[in-house]
């Protein structure tokens, strides 16, 4: 029997080691330094809108970690010793190991701008900066306005979060436009409007040159670098991207670069040493994915790979077509395939937009063969299987407009939109009916 240790306990870490169990009586240990058991981060935002209680954020019981065997083990790595596989602790505490799983996740980016250490300043990725919310934006009486940092999607929730609470919001965002490295011209532009029209201060093209503080060591007001313009607020929040959280080896033997290096079976340099999820950063590239993902389900399905090596199937890490989920506001994105915020050599795109200003789909096809290489989705929720296959078939741009309701989530509340997504479809390409 060995020693499975997994350093982390989120959605990676506890993949693997419930995998682990399913397919070993190893002995395994999670080790976390934030919470004493699992949780959903993604469901953060919706305890502080008041939509659930932090213990409905836990997908298991307490009680399910000892009935199956898994130990728990709360506490602060310090160093990791490759050579004699021994975890040192911050506290003086240690552990030896068979088999490591590094799953340690993503820390929030901050770039050096003074004050971004004042009390009110913070990220929204732990459970601690929840409960910091609750401290310095309970409400509009304590928090008269907030500034946030970041055009990115931890940004728009905090938006919404701190909306829903009607605490004034100020968004700072670095690019001309929201979001505009990922998303194509028109659904930026149609989200840039949707955010305003939620009474939300957005400024687009502008950086923050520092953080003031008052006599308490408390943010009282940001600078803009552009303009000089001093805006006072109670809470700033910084969510300019992660960045993986492997501070804790950069001393050690073990490879890393934005994270930790890692091979298609995320295996590390070092013998017996994996990583998955946020931290693991992807030696060679896999298709167009970048080598870091700081995606939800990558790090499930990373866990899901890592327990079947460890427990004798050798197992190659294989992600398939990328797709993603997120909300804007009150607005549901979904991506499947590729489509980039520009179209690359060969590539075309087909945009619509609903009247309304809260719908559009942009696809993204190749200009010569007509293949279908990707779909954005914006307030039509579609079906994830129905676009996977349609990939892997290599179907052309006509089938996929065709056949739109086939991929249709709810056809009662979809079938209105098909008509004119088709008619569109024709009239941008001059297609007889």
């Amino acid at each position: 029997m060995q020693h499975v240790v997994i350093i982390g306990n989120g959605i990676s870490g506890v993949t693997a080691a419930r995998h682990i169990r399913k397919h070993s009586n190893n002995r395994i240990t999670i080790i976390s330094a934030e919470t004493e058991f699992f949780f959903s981060r993604t469901a953060l935002m919706y305890v502080y809108m008041g939509h659930m209680k932090f213990e409905h954020t836990q997908p298991y019981e307490n009680w399910f970690w000892k009935k199956n065997n898994i130990e728990l083990k709360q506490g602060y790595v310090k160093t990791v010793d490759p050579k004699s596989k021994i975890l040192n602790f911050a506290n003086g505490d240690s552990l030896a190991y068979d088999k490591l799983i590094i799953a340690t996740g993503s820390k929030p980016n901050k770039f050096g701008w003074p004050g971004q250490d004042l009390k009110g300043v913070q990220g929204l990725y732990h459970k601690q900066e929840l409960d910091d919310l609750e401290v310095f934006a309970p409400n509009n009486k304590v928090c008269k306005r907030a500034v946030i940092v970041g055009g990115g999607l931890i940004g728009i929730e905090l938006a919404e979060m701190l909306s829903s609470r009607n605490i004034p919001v100020t968004f700072l965002v670095r690019e001309s436009s929201f979001w505009n490295g990922v998303l194509p011209e028109g659904e930026s532009a149609m989200i840039n409007r949707h955010i305003k029209n939620h009474h939300i201060d957005l400024r687009l093209g502008v950086n923050l040159k520092e953080i003031t503080s008052d006599k308490n060591g408390k943010a009282k007001s940001i600078i803009i670098a552009e303009t000089g313009e001093e805006i006072p607020c109670d809470l700033v929040g910084l969510t300019a991207g992660v960045s993986p959280n492997i501070d804790f080896i950069k001393n050690s033997s073990i490879e890393t670069k934005r994270g930790v290096l890692v091979n298609r079976y995320l295996e590390t340099n070092m013998p017996d040493i994996y990583a998955i999820g946020d931290c693991a950063e992807q030696r060679e590239a896999i298709g167009q994915r970048r080598p870091i993902e700081a995606v939800w389900y990558t790090g499930r399905m990373m866990g899901e790979t890592i327990a079947q090596t460890l427990c004798g199937n050798k197992t190659m890490y294989n992600p398939g077509h990328w797709f993603n989920s997120a909300k804007f506001l009150d607005i549901e994105y979904q991506t499947y395939g590729w489509v980039f915020s520009k179209p690359r050599e060969n590539e075309s795109h087909f945009h619509w937009k609903h009247a309304d200003d809260t719908k559009c789909i942009t696809i993204c096809y190749h200009s010569k063969t007509e293949e279908f290489l990707g779909i954005n989705t914006f307030g039509i929720r579609m079906r994830h299987e129905v676009f996977d296959k349609w990939l892997t078939e290599k179907r052309d741009v006509n089938y996929v407009i065709e056949h739109l309701k086939n991929a249709n989530f709810d056809p009662e509340l979809y079938a209105s939109y098909e008509l004119e997504i088709q008619q569109a479809f024709q009239n941008q390409f001059q297609i007889s009916a």
